[in-house]
């Protein structure tokens, strides 16, 4: 480009910096998600930051906030763009509805359906759209629709889609993104269960939909129809409890809870520093009754009469008046030895069941691919599920989750029962 000008060469060399950082992370892995990031001018939809903030691979950029300083609209990081681009394998000609706006994603998607493609990105905030809109055209892609609407509801004029993507953190999954969704049609999503969200790729299969694949990223939550927000559990010392649904009955009994002295369990469970925790996680979160996320302020709990041990790891569990919570312990080198610290008047139970299933995930799971997500209509008796190990009822759908059985080890019917809430 011999009359290109030095922020024009600039940005060039940035993303492809970032595209080749993207391909040796194994995150782009195919040829034209690799061919699109390259071409599109990221910075164009972000014109208020600096080359390197936009190109920077693995933070997003927030876009707009609320009064709070909460998140409202955000451009994602590419290597999460990119992720999703390659879970939702898109074809030329393919009709791709986008739900939750911000520009260079739909950008990105109407390159990838060429001219024989259609692309339709929708969002519930008039700032958004309108940024969208005129960035999109600045880029050259006038062609995509951009709609003002609740997605809630989807976008039914230009249905039905062969791709749906998500662009915004989802708590349930409304039947119009099932409905407006062509039969073997993909659904990408990232998913909430038990606070925990996966970006998660689904099959439509009748009026049901089958993961093939997942993977933990931060997304803005939704907002309208959809939104959802958690319930917080304050104990003082600067310790809040976050559960996705409503704290399990008997919660009111956690006042005093941390007067307590801790016990401590070891587990015998552990990580390296810098793998990947995913799978513990949601581990975790599917098999011990009363799973909540802690949240700590480190200073308020560093001052405390009594502040939490072990390195923080955000994972615990209650049990009326008890609590557990898994810890880190350096063991020398990179590795990372996983710890129950319990709290209340009894707490053994608890402390036990949650050291089990570290061991259990240890064992049978850790650095494996994770479960797979089925999502059945809200109106799905029971008798009429497949078997699972967990449960989530939603407002409009059923979430299943099963995990693989591992081979040549004891069978996890035989260790702990499946939950069901």
């Amino acid at each position: 480009m011999t009359n290109a000008t030095p922020i024009g060469n600039r940005a060039t060399d940035l993303r492809n910096r970032t595209v080749d950082e993207l391909i040796e992370a194994g995150t782009i892995v195919s040829r034209r998600v690799e061919e699109v990031m390259r071409k599109v001018p990221r910075e164009t939809f972000a014109p208020e930051a600096g080359l390197e903030a936009v190109y920077e691979p693995w933070n997003g950029l927030v876009t707009k906030k609320d009064a709070g300083g909460r998140s409202l609209s955000s451009l994602s990081a590419p290597d999460a763009q990119a992720h999703m681009l390659e879970q939702a394998r898109i074809e030329p000609g393919m009709n791709v509805l986008e739900i939750g706006s911000g520009g260079v994603n739909a950008a990105y998607l109407s390159e990838m359906v060429g001219p024989k493609g259609r692309v339709t990105t929708v969002d519930i905030d008039e700032f958004v759209t309108e940024r969208s809109s005129r960035f999109l055209k600045a880029a050259g892609y006038s062609r995509v629709n951009v709609v003002l609407a609740d997605a809630e509801n989807g976008v039914p004029e230009y249905a039905p889609y062969d791709r749906i993507l998500v662009t915004v953190g989802a708590w349930d999954i409304p039947p119009a993104w099932i409905e407006q969704l062509t039969d073997g049609g993909l659904l990408v999503v990232p998913l909430k269960v038990q606070g925990l969200m996966r970006t998660v790729a689904l099959v439509r299969d009748g009026d049901r939909l089958v993961s093939e694949s997942a993977r933990m990223f931060g997304f803005v939550p939704m907002q309208g129809a959809g939104a959802h927000d958690s319930t917080e559990l304050i104990l003082g010392n600067g310790v809040t409890l976050v559960f996705d649904e409503r704290p399990p009955s008997g919660s009111d009994q956690l006042e005093h809870v941390l007067d307590f002295a801790p016990q401590v369990i070891e587990s015998g469970a552990g990580l390296l520093q810098g793998e990947p925790w995913a799978t513990m996680q949601m581990w975790l979160a599917t098999t011990v009754p009363g799973f909540c996320r802690i949240q700590t302020d480190r200073e308020a709990n560093a001052n405390a009469p009594r502040p939490l041990g072990g390195g923080y790891t955000g994972m615990a569990a209650i049990d009326g008046a008890n609590l557990a919570y898994v810890a880190t312990r350096e063991l020398g080198g990179t590795e990372l030895a996983l710890d129950v610290h319990a709290y209340g008047p009894n707490p053994n139970a608890l402390a036990g069941n949650v050291a089990d299933q570290l061991r259990i995930w240890d064992r049978d799971h850790r650095g494996g691919k994770g479960p797979q997500y089925l999502i059945y209509p809200m109106s799905t008796p029971d008798d009429q599920l497949p078997p699972a190990d967990f449960v989530m009822d939603k407002r409009h759908c059923r979430v299943l989750i099963s995990w693989p059985r591992p081979t040549g080890s004891v069978g996890r019917d035989n260790l702990h029962h499946p939950n069901h809430l």
